[in-house]
């Protein structure tokens, strides 16, 4: 898989896990993913943005195609009048979700 977003520490290209850091160490990522995690089902946008309030609807649609871009985030647009767009995690981007060991 491709990622488009391909951010990179410039003082460490190298190092894998600062590469990540920098690419999901923003304010929003981590919010999304968290709240698109404990869905079975997709979630649409609306009902994402009611999940983080303080979230504008530029940044969180920023957020979402950056990272559906980078594979975390799986959109389905389903041609409908009005248009219904929901969001769910890819595989990769559940592996991301800490498992708690109780």
């Amino acid at each position: 898989m491709v990622i488009k977003n391909n951010i990179i520490d410039p003082r460490f290209p190298d190092c894998p896990i600062r590469n990540v850091i920098a690419r999901l160490g923003d304010r929003w990522s981590i919010l999304v993913l968290l709240t698109l995690e404990p869905k079975t089902s997709a979630m649409r946008y609306r009902d994402i943005q009611k999940s983080i309030p303080d979230i504008s609807q530029k940044m969180l649609t920023r957020t979402l195609r950056s990272l559906e871009a980078d594979g975390l985030v799986e959109r389905i647009a389903y041609a409908e009048v009005p248009p219904r767009v929901e969001y769910s995690l890819t595989s990769r981007g559940r592996s991301l979700i800490p498992r708690s060991t109780a």
